[in-house]
């Protein structure tokens, strides 16, 4: 940002990008610029050319990088600007990283096939009464 600053065109404008005129860069202003830049990269690479690169992309494309570095949805929802942790946690569904771990910190109970035996004896007395027990008496 530092850098940025040092060479960006003098303006009475507080926005960190301006456009031409020296005046806050616009949201079609930006949309412009990025079209641009969109359309030289496909010459290099064409694989972009079929790609919906979009600020509102790039915008949920840094979220999702933030909260894989950082694993923290709030650090994404003030970087965002979400007035609520709950605009934010569609990043959370929508990150299969996370769902992934999570099943793999899972793991199967270390459990034997066999029959059920009572520990208790009025657990076994109840059992071959054929009545199930009522812990609410």
């Amino acid at each position: 940002m530092k850098a940025w600053l040092k060479v960006r065109p003098v303006s009475d404008a507080p926005e960190l990008f301006c456009n031409a005129r020296a005046q806050a860069m616009t949201r079609s202003g930006f949309e412009y610029i990025l079209s641009k830049h969109v359309a030289t990269a496909a010459r290099k690479a064409p694989s972009i050319a079929g790609k919906g690169v979009s600020p509102h992309v790039l915008r949920h494309t840094c979220a999702m990088h933030t909260l894989q570095a950082t694993r923290d949805v709030r650090k994404v929802s003030l970087w965002l600007g979400h007035a609520s942790l709950q605009s934010t946690e569609v990043y959370l569904r929508a990150d299969p990283t996370e769902k992934l771990e999570a099943l793999a910190a899972m793991s199967a109970p270390m459990l034997t096939p066999g029959r059920f035996r009572a520990p208790d004896k009025l657990l076994a007395m109840l059992n071959a009464a054929g009545r199930k027990p009522n812990y609410a008496e």
